[in-house]
């Protein structure tokens, strides 16, 4: 039985826009106000989704989500048509609905934990989608998130999808943008969970400056609902400096793939009795690859997104740094680049893509997917035409040229002929991918 990770890209949504809604994402408070260009955020996401499918990489997609978000300006005390609560938020409140419009959904990799079948003690896929508790913007995408991913994966015999943890700081959970995978021939895997901070422990050091989103709490849940071997599990404090630096998710210091862990020198606490943990499970496969201060700064990483990269293997056994272009227009960083991928290590290959609509609001290539590993089994029962391949691009292609914007202010978010043209292109994607109605207007 074959065994396979896919690559589940959020497709950027028409609401894209910058209106620097998350404290400690800095390129997202940097970029404030700017003027965004939806159909290129999407373009860029689905030409990235094209080579790598290209290549030989499973890919596969996800949809946005309905925004502005209707039902949470209603709860919030706006009434009247659809069209008046957008209009009257946009008067009154304009960064609530700057909220209430966030395309944040576009990065999949916050979008659930996913542990595959091999890992579970009941031997199904499980996926917790995250609460995303710790911005509002953010925690809207739950329900949809939930709804799209059990319209994929309904086979119930092979696939489980959870409720998301319960709404609370003590359980904020970010998905898989803090969880690691690694394995090492035929030997059981090692998941690794990060965490920021302790919730119901207050002994361990947190940042100062910004906040810790993910919290052991919510990463041990998890674990224990999807039946994991606790031998084969392991829980790791990110570095609140890092966090302090703007790596508010463990993805932008660390990316894990096979048995080898690409870190900055700074992401985790003691990372040396983190690392002889892993070693004990992995044995002499484990190979971590550490970038120090002198090579590359914390601040350095952060700004280009060096370590929110995609690392995967290649048919010869080696692999493929999947970077941001921003990489390359650092000197430092791509003087470090050329040392990695030119050497005998087990990254021999760089490819940088052009993601900038999605790199100033804080997400790189990393933060666009989320990896789910499937069996030949797994992946037939998924009957959703969510697999790309040369018909579903041309389609995806035409279809934000049809719908989407070239232009997008904060501004703009108020205009209700905004709601209409997303409703639309929202009710055709979701019958070419042949999700059902996943999304709030289609369950009126």
């Amino acid at each position: 039985m074959g065994v396979l990770e896919v690559n589940f890209d959020g497709i950027p949504g028409p609401t894209h826009n910058y209106s620097g809604l998350a404290a400690g994402n800095l390129a997202s408070e940097r970029n404030r106000n700017l003027i965004a260009n939806p159909r290129q955020a999407a373009l860029q996401g689905l030409a990235k989704m094209k080579a790598l499918a290209d290549a030989g990489y499973a890919q596969a997609v996800l949809p946005p989500h309905e925004r502005p978000a209707v039902a949470a300006l209603r709860a919030l005390g706006y009434a009247g048509s659809d069209a008046a609560v957008v209009a009257r938020a946009g008067r009154e409140a304009p960064q609530l609905l700057a909220a209430c419009s966030s395309a944040a959904a576009m990065w999949a990799a916050n979008a659930a934990t996913v542990s595959p079948s091999s890992d579970t003690a009941d031997g199904r896929v499980h996926f917790t989608p995250a609460n995303l508790v710790s911005n509002f913007h953010r925690a809207l995408e739950t329900t949809t998130t939930t709804r799209v991913l059990r319209a994929i994966f309904n086979d119930a015999g092979r696939f489980i999808v959870h409720e998301p943890l319960p709404s609370a700081a003590q359980f904020g959970d970010e998905g898989a943008a803090n969880q690691m995978r690694l394995v090492a021939g035929a030997a059981p895997a090692v998941e690794l969970f990060v965490y920021g901070r302790m919730a119901l422990d207050t002994a361990a050091a947190v940042p100062q400056r910004f906040p810790a989103r993910q919290t052991r709490e919510a990463s041990e849940a998890i674990a224990r609902r999807h039946g994991l071997d606790p031998s084969r599990t392991l829980f790791v404090q990110q570095n609140p400096a890092a966090i302090d630096a703007g790596a508010f998710h463990n993805d932008v210091v660390a990316v894990a793939n096979g048995a080898v862990l690409f870190c900055h020198a700074r992401a985790f606490v003691s990372h040396e009795t983190f690392f002889a943990s892993l070693r004990s499970s992995l044995g002499s496969a484990f190979t971590p690859i550490v970038v120090g201060e002198a090579e590359v700064s914390l601040d350095r990483a952060v700004a280009t997104y060096l370590f929110n990269s995609q690392l995967v293997t290649r048919l010869d056994g080696s692999m493929l740094l999947v970077a941001p272009a921003e990489c390359l227009e650092d000197e430092a960083v791509a003087a470090y680049l050329q040392q990695l991928t030119s050497g005998e290590g087990p990254i021999r290959e760089l490819r940088a893509f052009d993601l900038r609509q999605s790199m100033k609001n804080g997400g790189g290539p990393a933060c666009l997917r989320l990896r789910v590993v499937l069996s030949d089994a797994e992946r037939a029962a998924v009957g959703a035409n969510v697999w790309l391949d040369d018909a579903l691009y041309a389609a995806l292609t035409a279809w934000v040229m049809r719908h989407y914007r070239d232009r997008l202010t904060p501004a703009d978010l108020a205009d209700p002929a905004l709601l209409d043209e997303g409703r639309r292109a929202l009710d055709e994607l979701s019958r070419l991918l042949r999700i059902g109605d996943v999304y709030p207007f289609q369950r009126l």
